[in-house]
């Protein structure tokens, strides 16, 4: 899998509860925007500001100066929007 080298550089993960404020926040942005639906595009929008805080990184991860946004991004881009 192209995301298996990730392992070592997350200490903990996103829990569930991550995932529910990413929904509320996609919605938010998709009404600001004036739809009344999400699109794959809100989530991708708003996922580093939603799981920054929430994905703790390991000391690999620091020394080698790998932020928790590079690896939501790097997250995002491996998945295919439908």
């Amino acid at each position: 899998n192209g995301l298996s080298d990730l392992n070592s550089l997350i200490a903990f993960g996103a829990s569930p509860r991550a995932g529910i404020y990413l929904i509320m926040a996609a919605r938010a942005h998709a009404f600001l925007k004036g739809r009344g639906f999400v699109t794959p595009e809100d989530i991708k929008q708003m996922a580093p500001d939603v799981l920054r805080h929430r994905i703790i990184t390991t000391f690999e991860a620091e020394a080698e100066e790998i932020s928790t946004d590079q690896i939501v991004q790097r997250i995002l881009d491996h998945v295919e929007v439908p």
